[in-house]
């Protein structure tokens, strides 16, 4: 978990927009740890400011309420993953078939910090 210092500054604090999550589908802190697997004091910290959720508990709130994703990515200071469109991975396949072996290898491995560094920002 990160302190909220970390997050960049918005207008909603994240626990605001988990409460009014909780508000409007019903849901407490112990229900969310529950779907989420979780620990409860997790999402207790989340609710009373105290901590913001890592890239991956994000991602994981976002599939739960969906309608909420940019207010979560927002007010935890970070930017959503983009879906991958069937076209977008098209491109991406189309791309790697035209690459040595070596160049995927490089690809992958940027990749991979791209996403780590998502997971860890």
């Amino acid at each position: 978990m990160e302190t909220p210092q970390s997050a960049a500054s918005t207008s909603e604090s994240f626990d605001d927009v988990l409460a009014d999550i909780k508000d409007a589908e019903g849901v407490s802190d112990s229900e969310i740890a529950r779907r989420m697997d979780l620990h409860v004091s997790t999402v207790n910290n989340w609710a009373n400011g105290k901590a913001l959720p890592r890239q991956n508990a994000l991602l994981g709130l976002a599939a739960l309420f969906p309608r909420y994703k940019r207010r979560l990515f927002a007010a935890a200071g970070r930017k959503p993953t983009a879906p991958l469109t069937p076209d977008k991975r098209e491109r991406v396949l189309n791309m790697f078939d035209r690459l040595t072996e070596e160049q995927q290898e490089i690809m992958l491995i940027q990749g991979e910090a791209l996403g780590d560094a998502n997971r860890q920002s």
